[in-house]
């Protein structure tokens, strides 16, 4: 079989199978054959290590991990995928896929049967729809990982990685900034893609802390006062925060003050340990 991300080998692939694209699942197949090499790459496949992929496609990403890696475990929603990546990766003895919804599936057990002694990282074509919750989930759930690699949709790379205390500054921003570090690796522009999305894709790394950023006193209650804070981006932290969480807004203005806050600053101006503080302030009143 020629090469994964050539149009005429996919085309025959599709056509053997009967495979059609779905808008739904957000499926588009890479054709840029540089991409998935340096994904591998920068998301440090190799020896010893193991790679969780989420959303295999026709095993365009899985087929360069399954060169570098120890062993490659991934996870595909797509059913009719499945007789597909059997075919494209069947000269690999160190790939296991599974067909499931990544969100429904307990990774730290998986890790732990698939993955014994070994560092893991991820590395995954992420579709759009799902970018966020992914990597929430994955970053929330404190799992034994070095680092996720994704490709995602240019203007969620711009967020994600953006620098706290600036405009480009969003919710899951602060949010990853707790769990990991984010930098840009590279673009990849829509044509690079069968059928070409609307818009350019990105490429980044983030980087897991072994420890949070920042100390609180409650979680929870930390990442309620950032998605309080951003739901109403355009207004004040008070007002964001008075119509959003249950504390009066004398209590409220109060924390932001005891914080070293400005009442009259707004969410996108804040650091991490602001919202930290914050967030410890209003513990206090509980």
């Amino acid at each position: 079989m020629g090469k994964l991300s050539d149009i005429g080998t996919i085309k025959e692939i599709l056509n053997k199978y009967g495979f059609s694209f779905s808008k739904a699942l957000g499926q588009n197949f890479l054709i840029n054959p540089s991409v998935c090499p340096k994904m591998a790459d920068l998301g440090g496949a190799g020896q010893g290590i193991g790679v969780i992929e989420i959303g295999s496609g026709i095993g365009v990403l899985t087929y360069e991990l399954a060169k570098r890696a120890d062993k490659v475990v991934s996870i595909e929603l797509d059913t009719r995928l499945i007789p597909v990546l059997n075919d494209t990766l069947s000269e690999f003895d160190n790939v296991k896929i599974i067909n499931g919804d990544v969100m429904k599936i307990d990774l730290k057990k998986l890790i732990e049967e698939e993955f014994p002694e070994k560092k893991v990282v991820v590395c995954a074509n992420l579709p759009y729809y799902i970018t966020s919750p992914v990597i929430m989930k994955l970053l929330e759930e404190r799992l034994p990982i070095e680092s996720i690699t994704v490709m995602v949709q240019k203007e969620a790379a711009d967020r994600l990685c953006a620098e706290l205390g600036t405009r480009q500054t969003g919710a899951v921003t602060v949010s990853v900034n707790y769990y990991a570090e984010a930098e840009m690796l590279f673009k990849v522009s829509s044509g690079s893609f069968m059928p070409p999305p609307k818009v350019d894709s990105a490429v980044i790394k983030l980087s897991v802390r072994h420890e949070p950023k920042v100390n609180v006193k409650n979680e929870q209650l930390l990442f309620q006062v950032i998605k309080a804070a951003f739901s109403q981006r355009r207004k004040t932290l008070l007002n964001s925060l008075s119509n959003s969480m249950q504390f009066k807004k004398s209590e409220i203005s109060e924390a932001i003050s005891l914080a070293g806050v400005e009442l009259s600053a707004r969410a996108e101006q804040l650091k991490l340990e602001d919202f930290a503080a914050i967030a410890d302030e209003l513990y206090k009143l509980k």
